[in-house]
């Protein structure tokens, strides 16, 4: 009897093991990180020879070839190139021999990440399933997504304080600062964030909502996983929030700064880059704080519908984030707009004009910064557009007019669309302006 009773247990033991080791390995299939192995088996032939022809076989024959969807998402969504890989992988060999062993780590965190996402469902039970994929890339991104995968550049979300940057030229330098934040430390919440971005739909291309879109990921995973946010841009958000907020308000309409708040290098008055951040964080923490249902509060912020602008509009106003109503800032934005006064040497709208006309001189409120110009076509299309408009264009002399050259047809209606990108020094986009106008019978 006792013998049977020690088998039973034995049985028992080894039966709930497996349950174990299985659920485990069910928790790590969502993560998939073969192309980490396949990048370093290409690297070690790439390094042992000079051959560029060779180099970009193993490259292609060992990485490209054995990749998985999310190697080519990432290739995709950053539009990778075969030589950037090899220039990287030529250029950096101390940054690569650093960074070799935390990529190797990565099919260690699978099970991490999946506890992750079980807390993600705790706050937002209608959750999608989606794969994580580790990749490596050259640069661009440490984490993006496509549909429903979500896309780890391991190169740079597997860095740490130790990652030799001292190869990096001017271009790469603000990856310094990011490494010193440890993003190795901080994997999970890169991940779930980018998760998140895998339930929300669509952005469109603005700023106010690509902000909205980001912070709406970057609040949910903090309520997810219960803690702060590893990315300084938070922090130092709330420490400068008053002026922040007026800087955004005066810039949001200008498509021409996203750089300067989203994924990019333009300078700003904070010395902090990606600070959209921590506006579009703001927005949701304030939505979630009047919000009596937050559960719903999360619901609402991640299903948001960024082509209803009535939608966000409504968000935006529940939040209370902004000094007055979209519609006030809109106003005042265009009331800061430059824009076309008059063309010479005839009215626009004329319908009399000398087709021996060589040129026409477009005539703007202020001055501009001299170099940023764009014509297209009107609604009338290509065949209503002059000829010879490219050699011979010229700015005046205080940049408060520029002439562009034409070889005119007579008896011929024409349309020349003066675009938002003349801007001013500092950035504001000139309103856009159609010229239209008839040539005569000679």
């Amino acid at each position: 009897m006792k013998n049977q009773i020690i088998f039973i247990v034995l049985i028992l033991t080894v039966f709930f093991a497996c349950k174990k080791a299985s659920k485990e390995n069910q928790k790590s299939q969502n993560v998939v990180t073969t192309d980490i192995t396949n990048f370093w088996n290409a690297y070690d032939q790439i390094v042992t020879t000079q051959y560029s022809v060779l180099q970009y076989h193993y490259l292609d024959s060992l990485y490209f070839k054995k990749g998985t969807a999310g190697l080519e998402g990432i290739i995709k969504a950053r539009r990778y190139t075969a030589e950037e890989y090899i220039n990287a992988i030529n250029t950096y060999p101390k940054f690569w021999n650093s960074i070799r062993e935390n990529t190797l780590q990565a099919a260690n965190v699978g099970i991490q990440l999946q506890e992750g996402i079980e807390k993600l469902k705790t706050i937002y039970p209608e959750l999608k399933p989606a794969k994580i994929y580790f990749s490596i890339g050259a640069f661009r991104t440490p984490g993006t997504t496509i549909d429903s995968l979500v896309l780890i550049g391991s190169e740079l979300a597997m860095a740490d304080i130790n990652t030799v940057t001292s190869e990096f030229p001017e271009n790469l330098s603000h990856l310094k600062p990011y490494f010193a934040t440890d993003p190795n430390k901080n994997l999970v919440f890169l991940n779930i964030h980018e998760y998140v971005h895998t339930q929300q739909k669509a952005r469109v291309y603005n700023l106010l909502s690509s902000v909205i879109y980001e912070g709406v990921a970057e609040f949910v995973t903090v309520k997810a996983l219960n803690q702060p946010s590893p990315n300084p841009q938070i922090t130092f958000g709330k420490n400068n929030a008053k002026r922040i907020r007026e800087v955004f308000e005066d810039e949001m309409f200008y498509v021409a700064n996203f750089d300067k708040w989203l994924n990019g290098d333009e300078p700003n008055e904070f010395g902090m880059r990606d600070l959209g951040y921590y506006v579009g964080y703001q927005i949701c923490e304030n939505y979630y704080n009047q919000a009596k249902d937050k559960k719903a509060a999360i619901k609402t912020m991640i299903e948001l519908d960024y082509e209803n602008e009535s939608e966000i509009e409504a968000f935006i106003k529940t939040s209370n984030y902004f000094s007055t109503s979209l519609e006030v800032l809109e106003q005042n934005f265009e009331s800061k707009r430059p824009t076309v006064i008059g063309i010479k040497p005839f009215e626009n709208k004329s319908q009399n004009v000398d087709p021996k006309l060589k040129e026409i001189t477009i005539f703007f409120s202020e001055a501009l910064d001299g170099y940023r110009t764009s014509v297209d076509l009107g609604n009338l299309g290509r065949d209503a557009f002059p000829e010879g408009t490219i050699n011979g264009r010229k700015w005046g002399k205080d940049n408060t007019s520029w002439t562009i050259p034409v070889a005119l047809e007579p008896n011929k209606t024409y349309q020349i669309f003066i675009t938002n990108n003349f801007r001013t020094t500092d950035n504001r986009p000139l309103k856009p302006y159609l010229i239209e106008f008839k040539t005569k019978n000679l």
